[in-house]
């Protein structure tokens, strides 16, 4: 941002340049048109030079085709200007949707295993009630007790398992972009001989 306020700062200048050198071509031109008033007419000279004079007078000074080159210089610096940000904008907004669509996924992924962790604690509070009231019973077997028991463990184990998963699942999907990348770089052979 401070290159492209200094290259408007530099074309205001150039402007203001230009400006002046106008009006001192304005001034000039007042000038001769005054002195051409008060001198009288010269004696006519050879058609090729009156009108090499009058270019001279119309044509504009080296000062103002320098400024005009300098303006014109500023302005192309100022459209590069104007596409490299435009190109960073673009990148940024890129950058941004990406990281979006990763925290998303990231969210959803951490509601999942949340929910499994929620699952496999209620499991394993069943399952240390289960064995409080087996325990409670002090010798007596209730086959009811037991079967309870065998579910809530059960469940349990599947609670463990489905959140081993939901995490190996997290793995991959972290390892895929690696995986990815580095299968891009491999010959299509695809093994290593080491």
């Amino acid at each position: 941002m401070t290159e492209l306020a200094e290259y408007e700062r530099r074309i205001a200048f150039a402007l203001e340049r230009i400006g002046r050198g106008v009006e001192t071509l304005t001034e000039l031109r007042a000038a001769a048109l005054s002195v051409a008033e008060a001198v009288p007419e010269p004696a006519p000279q050879p058609a090729a030079e009156p009108a090499a004079e009058i270019a001279a007078e119309t044509g504009p000074s080296a000062e103002v085709l320098a400024l005009q080159a300098e303006l014109e210089a500023e302005r192309a610096a100022s459209a590069q200007l104007t596409e490299r940000v435009l190109a960073i904008r673009e990148k940024q907004e890129t950058t941004l949707a990406a990281l979006e669509k990763r925290l998303s996924q990231a969210t959803r992924a951490l509601e999942a295993v949340q929910v499994e962790a929620n699952r496999l604690k209620r499991a394993n509070g069943e399952l240390i009630e289960v064995n409080r009231q087996l325990i409670d019973g002090a010798g007596r077997i209730d086959p009811a007790l037991v079967n309870l028991s065998m579910q809530a463990e059960l469940e349990a184990l599947r609670a463990a398992r489905a959140w081993e998963a939901s995490e190996l699942s997290d793995i991959v999907t972290g390892l895929a972009p690696l995986v990815a990348a580095h299968a891009k770089g491999q010959p299509a052979g695809g093994s290593e001989n080491g």
